[in-house]
């Protein structure tokens, strides 16, 4: 899709960085894929971006290591969403800062709290993609990051026919 409309949900989904298949490894090896050494959020995992419209269209971008931030929402989310958008997000604080530098609607859903539906804001469609993408990627046992916007462009096809 060139664009989302109408109400669009963005979330961000990390995975392990893996160099699977890397003659020279920048870090040493995990044991059968292993744990990242930090908790949390580190640079150890990338993040994946997902815009979805309620019209089921999707995009996602590879955003870095890392976490999310408003310079990368600026770079991948601006340019594919309509100014007359609604942006329903989770709390983070970089969706916040990115709609009202771009001056686009926003709604934040406190799924911290336990608020999972606000009248028509939910982010409840691109959690459902997170889990699909998830579930898929799981019998290949682990993707090399190289490679991960292949994946990505299959899954995205195999959706859309869904």
């Amino acid at each position: 899709p060139h664009g989302l409309h109408g109400i669009a949900e963005a979330d961000e989904l990390y995975v392990l960085e893996s160099e699977k298949g890397s003659r020279q490894m920048t870090r040493p090896a995990r044991r059968r894929g292993g744990h990242a050494r930090q908790r949390g959020i580190s640079d150890e995992q990338v993040c994946i971006l997902v815009a979805r419209d309620r019209t089921g269209q999707t995009l996602d971008f590879i955003t870095g290591k890392g976490a999310l931030t408003k310079a990368q929402l600026h770079r991948c989310l601006l340019p594919v969403i309509d100014k007359d958008v609604l942006l329903v997000t989770d709390g983070h604080a970089a969706y916040r800062a990115f709609a009202r530098e771009a001056g686009i609607s926003h709604q934040a859903v406190n799924l911290r709290a336990g608020i999972r539906v606000q009248g028509a804001a939910h982010v409840q469609n691109v959690n459902a993609y997170h889990s699909r993408l998830r579930d898929w990627l799981r019998p290949f046992r682990g993707v090399a990051t190289r490679y991960l916007p292949n994946y990505l462009g299959w899954r995205w096809i195999l959706d859309a026919r869904r």
